[in-house]
């Protein structure tokens, strides 16, 4: 079905995904059209700014399943466009509730050169065991054969709860591009569990950002989170403290986020309130979020940003 791109995909890169990667919010007019202009700003942001070079496009962040198709084929290809020559990797998330939507997505991403795609698990119709996942993503992945394969793991959001380190067993006989996962569970277990399945060219890449520091004292070989968005510069730093054994320095960094997720939690923190957060720290035009979710009231926005300022330091 797919032959005839072939040609025209994107070799697959060897370079191990790891450090900072931001799960970036979609920018959105005030009458909620996306926005492509302030991607470039956006990116530059994330360079000069907050040091990180790394990006995970179209995800649960980033709005993507009230984006349509067409949308987030846009959007792709401005955030590959414009990271070009300025970020490291751009991962492309591609999962829909429709097969055949995420194969399309993903033999898009192949035709404009991301450096990767990530694929969730449908959550209406849900697969009922490892099987029936492995299977999804096996059908995923060969629209974009040449394309390092990621699986995204959210099972808060999915509400599908089948065990990643019984996903990995075997896993590449089946998906031959597949490189690792984006791990967004608080089970521990299940994460220390994978890295004996864990072959040489995969990552595991943390997802929880209030409890980054474990999963890099588990083996992590990077994180992904939102936050990053705002506070990469300075858990930039915790991996650099992790690094050198400065586990005290690590701690102090992870807390300070803990302490500001825990306040922010209290007034109702979600994808709404984060992205307005951005909004207010980097001074970007991201409008509101798409409905159903709601716009952050002023009153909510102007607390968190005065707790954000209270506790991180400018880089």
């Amino acid at each position: 079905m797919h032959e005839q791109f072939m040609a025209i995909m994107a070799p697959s890169s060897e370079k191990l995904l790891t450090g900072l990667v931001a799960a970036t919010f979609t920018p959105l007019t005030e009458e909620g059209e996306i926005n492509i202009k302030e991607i470039g700003p956006y990116v530059d942001y994330l360079t000069e700014r907050q040091g990180v070079t790394n990006i995970f496009v179209n995800g649960t962040t980033g709005e993507s399943m009230s984006l349509t198709v067409a949308e987030r084929k846009v959007l792709a290809e401005e955030w590959c466009k414009k990271a070009k020559g300025k970020m490291d990797h751009v991962v492309v998330h591609v999962g829909c509730m429709s097969l055949k939507d995420s194969q399309d997505l993903a033999l898009h991403a192949a035709q404009i050169e991301a450096g990767s795609i990530a694929v969730i698990s449908p959550s209406f119709f849900k697969p009922k065991n490892v099987h029936a996942l492995r299977s999804y993503l096996k059908a995923v992945a060969s629209a974009a054969p040449n394309l390092p394969f990621y699986y995204y793991h959210i099972p808060s959001i999915t509400g599908v709860n089948v065990l990643v380190r019984d996903l990995l067993d075997g896993i590449e006989e089946h998906i031959p591009s597949f490189r690792g996962v984006k791990f967004s569970s608080i089970d521990l277990m299940d994460f220390g569990l994978c890295f004996s399945l864990m072959k040489p060219n995969w990552s595991l890449l943390y997802g929880v950002d209030e409890q980054m520091l474990s999963g890099l004292v588990l083996g992590a070989d990077g994180a992904v989170g939102s936050t990053y968005n705002y506070v990469g510069c300075q858990f930039n730093k915790l991996l650099s403290a992790f690094e050198k054994g400065e586990l005290v320095k690590a701690r102090t960094i992870q807390f300070k986020l803990q302490d500001f997720l825990g306040s922010a939690m209290k007034l109702g923190f979600d994808v709404g309130v984060n992205k307005q957060l951005m909004v207010e720290v980097s001074g970007l035009s991201l409008g509101p979020p798409r409905l159903p979710l709601m716009p952050c009231h002023p009153d909510v926005a102007a607390s968190i940003k005065q707790k954000y300022e209270s506790i991180f330091p400018q880089c």
